[in-house]
């Protein structure tokens, strides 16, 4: 309906124009906040993977400080040992320190001290359960920062183990090695930080702004912050490349389709030209041995933008252009070139089965098309079927005077897909035919208990009180193809046989095990 406005190449191009343009600016957009959303997904792991990672350290640091409490207990020079091992195998931790009555007893780098724990870390507040505290350093290393953590005994409020933790973001920085946009982590703990973005402790105004990500752990009050760019050029630079090349081709798809639709007849006039169209060959065999007896011959267009289109689409396409002429005879040429290697692998005498359109069969070309194409076949080898459709009516006299001529020049005629179409009943009164071919939706209704069954007998027994050989379409289970030999069907067709081949692999083709095993039936 869209096309009729496009009745001139410049209004044609103008509506391709914003028809790529708004696919375009749509395209791009979605692409931008496609890039935005997957960062933040990004982003939203990353911070869980580093909550999660320095949470069970300080878990595990807990577990290690929990056995030492027992040894607050004890004599330095007793326990000393047992200290230093412990701090030895814990990650990062410097040093284990055990307090009784606030006063520092036992280092696991000293041994034995006897110093005022206020003293030693004002920082920290020893009344508490729990206290940690960011150091700008340590008596043995000064200049590099530290988190010290206290854990109150819980049997004795004065005493307990105090530990220095060294801040290395190293582990942290590896989580967000492929981040794209990252620039830097913070660790918060109370009004002090260290960023990976400073090599001293910062103030909290000094961190940076905006914050991507912010975490803080449930057991130790440390918060996470992350860091990261909100916008790059890079992001928008591939937007605005990915909309336009989505523009680019809407506009020009756009443009190639309305140019088939305003000459619609040229696009199956090219499609001859250009070899689009080829053929297959489905075989048909006997009912009561399943050995081939023949073949139907039907076309396929493979489009180059539109891909496989089906045969009834084309067909009817062709025919409403009133081109179903210049098709059927292309389609003839196409079975002239296989017919050499047709001959080498079929019997003297099989059927090849052609779909003729009425309007073919009432073209004044009909005849001489038809002596032409029987010309080209190998001699007296192959017994043409010329398969009438019922889409339009048939002219009764012309076709009368026409079937007679066909059957004195050797042709065979068959209503095709019988009882699909309007005139079924009257193509059996007025027209002389030698085959009925059952269309599929009677097959398929086979077992189904419908009304069909019983229309499908009727329909055989008329075939056989006309003489008429009958060939069953759509035959796709050993269950219709049983009914089907029981009720006198003569031949089948279909994918229980074969789906339709082309040439290379009807050639190759061999009956399938059910087939043989059928005819031992």
């Amino acid at each position: 309906m869209f096309t009729r406005y496009f009745t001139s190449p410049r209004k044609m191009a103008i509506g391709c124009f914003f028809a790529g343009l708004i696919v375009a600016l749509l395209c791009g957009s979605l692409q931008f906040f496609w890039s935005y959303h997957k960062r933040e997904v990004r982003y939203d792991t990353l911070i869980n993977n580093l909550n999660v990672y320095i949470g069970d350290y300080f878990a595990e640091l807990k577990t290690s400080i929990d056995t030492l409490q027992p040894l607050v207990l004890s004599n330095c020079e007793e326990v000393r040992g047992e200290l230093t091992s412990r701090a030895a195998f814990s990650i990062n931790v410097r040093a284990f320190l055990l307090v009784r009555d606030y006063m520092a007893i036992c280092s696991s780098a000293t041994g034995v001290i006897n110093v005022p724990i206020r003293e030693l870390l004002p920082q920290v507040d020893i009344t508490k359960p729990l206290s940690i505290a960011l150091l700008d350093g340590t008596p043995m290393l000064p200049q590099k920062p530290a988190i010290a953590l206290w854990y109150q005994n819980p049997l004795m409020k004065n005493a307990g183990v105090f530990t220095t933790i060294n801040l290395n973001l190293t582990p942290y920085m590896l989580y967000t090695a492929r981040q794209d946009r990252f620039v830097g982590i913070a660790v918060i703990i109370g009004n002090r930080a260290f960023t990976t973005l400073s090599d001293t402790l910062v103030s909290l105004d000094q961190l940076p702004r905006p914050v991507a990500r912010t975490a803080t752990l449930k057991r130790v009050p440390v918060t996470i912050q992350i860091y990261a760019e909100s916008w790059t050029r890079e992001e928008l630079l591939y937007a605005i490349f990915f909309g336009l090349v989505c523009g680019i081709a809407t506009g020009t798809l756009s443009y190639y389709l309305l140019a088939l639709r305003l000459n619609p007849a040229k696009e199956i006039l090219t499609a001859i030209k250009r070899g689009q169209f080829y053929v297959v060959y489905q075989p048909v065999v006997d009912a009561t041995t399943l050995r081939m007896t023949g073949l139907e011959v039907l076309m396929r267009w493979r489009h180059p933008v539109a891909g496989e289109i089906p045969p009834d689409a084309f067909i009817q396409f062709a025919e409403a252009q009133q081109l179903i002429v210049p098709l059927t005879r292309h389609l003839f040429s196409l079975i002239e070139r296989d017919a050499p290697q047709l001959q080498a692998v079929l019997p003297v005498g099989a059927k090849f089965g052609i779909n003729i359109a009425p309007g073919h069969l009432h073209a004044a070309s009909f005849k001489e098309d038809m002596r032409k194409f029987n010309a080209a076949l190998p001699p007296n080898h192959f017994q043409l079927v010329l398969e009438i459709t019922e889409r339009d009516m048939l002219k009764e006299q012309e076709a009368n005077s026409l079937f007679e001529w066909l059957h004195q020049e050797g042709f065979e005629i068959a209503i095709d897909d019988f009882g699909t179409g309007h005139s079924a009943l009257i193509y059996l009164e007025h027209f002389t035919m030698d085959y009925l071919k059952i269309d599929r939706g009677f097959v398929n209704a086979i077992g189904t208990e419908t009304v069909t069954s019983p229309v499908l007998d009727a329909v055989l027994t008329l075939a056989r009180r006309l003489n008429m050989s009958t060939v069953a379409e759509g035959v796709e289970t050993p269950e219709q193809a049983a009914w089907l030999r029981e009720h006198g069907v003569n031949f089948l067709q279909g994918y229980w046989i074969s789906r339709p081949l082309t040439l290379d692999e009807f050639i190759q083709w061999r009956p399938t095990a059910h087939s043989s095993s059928g005819a031992a039936r």
